[in-house]
């Protein structure tokens, strides 16, 4: 699968990229009213942020403690009752005269269900588009997410102005209510990909069966760690350029996007394993100008190249698929995805520290310098596998990382002959 038109003409990928990017725009729009409603009712800049990005590092508790569910439910069922969840509890925020401690106490619950949610979403669109066009699919997702999440704050921004926050939340919760109607119409049926009943020791155990594995944990901290602490150099945009900070977001957003049309729709499938380092090593070493706390253009320039190289999760998550069992793929990818999110906001805390006790630019440099040293040490695990080597081990994931469930093994997929991203 090369084009974006083949892409759409996919059956039930349309229904979900739909129920996909309204979620999104649900997200964005009332996470900006709810931290407009907490900054007016107590003045604090703090709890305003933690209003909006809360959810994102709550995540680790559903990856915790859920993500067993993620693969033992059907999909079309989980997310059409998460879509209504979401929605009910924004609509809960928006109840007038709601204290501070009980939105943040909603905050608090709907976070474990988004990171419950992310492995339902990307391993069903495994299912969809199989492992040749789950990159591409991938790739559309991450780029329509960030036209979404730019549109969304501005259309946020204007209704908290014409409607209230309150008038905003409730229009979130009607985002939601819609994803959950074209989840529940648009897909299909399918069945759980594995059997069992979802608990947390389950839980537990198949992060243990998935972080056991040397490749795969190679993999994920990949995944996890220099991108965090790219993130946490994009935090100190504001202290850095505090005119600028603006244009220097943007710029960063153009980055992303272009890497992810590189990577997702340009680069052939057999150049993408070794692009997976070169990727992760662009993201950071632009930020290393930083030392010397570069003028505006040359800053520009630097984030600009810097961001293509977020491009580097769509071989990353291709690579994970390759190394994961089917029946725990919407589990390995909500991990991927909540430890993704609680790794970016430990990096954003590290390198306010940092700045704290030198100076922006020199926190910057600092975290981008990390990020490279972290990518170096695993550079050789990232390795591109030989296809011998890789079928082997294939057979040795069927052989001994598939636990018995007590049904016949589903028949493999036939893939069609012949797609990435992070998210923010």
């Amino acid at each position: 699968m090369r084009t974006y038109r083949q892409l759409f003409r996919t059956p039930e990928f349309t229904p979900f990229f739909l129920t996909t990017a309204l979620q999104v725009g649900a997200q964005t729009m009332s996470g900006l009213a709810l931290g407009h409603r907490v900054y007016a009712a107590t003045g604090s800049p703090l709890l305003s942020a933690l209003a909006m990005f809360g959810p994102a590092l709550a995540q680790v508790i559903g990856a915790a403690t859920l993500l067993s569910a993620a693969d033992r439910m059907p999909p079309r069922a989980a997310l059409t009752g998460l879509a209504l969840l979401l929605g009910l509890g924004t609509a809960v925020q928006a109840l007038p005269g709601l204290p501070v401690w009980a939105a943040f106490a909603v905050l608090l619950a709907l976070g474990p269900v988004s990171s419950l949610g992310g492995g339902v979403r990307y391993g069903l669109l495994h299912e969809i588009l199989a492992r040749e066009g789950y990159l591409l699919g991938r790739s559309v997702l991450n780029m329509s997410a960030g036209l979404l999440q730019i549109c969304g704050f501005a259309v946020g921004g204007a209704l908290v102005t014409v409607l209230s926050a309150h008038g905003t939340l409730l229009a979130g919760a009607a985002l939601y209510a819609a994803a959950a109607i074209v989840a529940r119409c648009g897909l299909g049926r399918r069945p759980p990909r594995a059997a069992g009943r979802p608990s947390v020791a389950d839980t537990w155990q198949n992060n243990a069966r998935l972080w056991s594995d040397g490749p795969r944990r190679t993999v994920y901290l990949a995944l996890w760690v220099p991108n965090g602490l790219i993130v946490g150099c994009e935090s100190l945009y504001v202290p850095y350029a505090p005119r600028h900070a603006g244009l220097l977001f943007a710029c960063g957003a153009l980055g992303m996007l272009t890497g992810d049309v590189l990577i997702g729709r340009c680069v052939p499938q057999r150049w993408r394993p070794r692009l997976c380092v070169p990727l992760c090593l662009l993201l950071a070493v632009p930020y290393l100008l930083f030392a010397v706390r570069p003028a505006l253009p040359l800053a520009v320039a630097a984030v600009l190249l810097a961001t293509v190289g977020y491009a580097a999760n769509l071989p990353l998550q291709e690579r994970l698929l390759s190394l994961t069992p089917d029946e725990l793929s919407g589990h390995a990818l909500g991990l991927h995805s909540s430890g993704m999110l609680t790794l970016q906001g430990v990096g954003a805390a590290l390198a306010g520290a940092v700045a704290e006790h030198t100076s922006p630019a020199t926190a910057m440099a600092a975290m981008a310098a990390a990020s490279v040293v972290v990518t170096l040490a695993l550079a050789p695990g990232l390795r591109p596998v030989a296809p011998e080597r890789q079928a082997a081990r294939d057979g040795d994931h069927t052989r001994t990382d598939r636990k018995p469930t007590g049904k016949p093994a589903p028949a493999q997929r036939e893939l069609p002959p012949s797609r990435p991203s992070a998210g923010a």
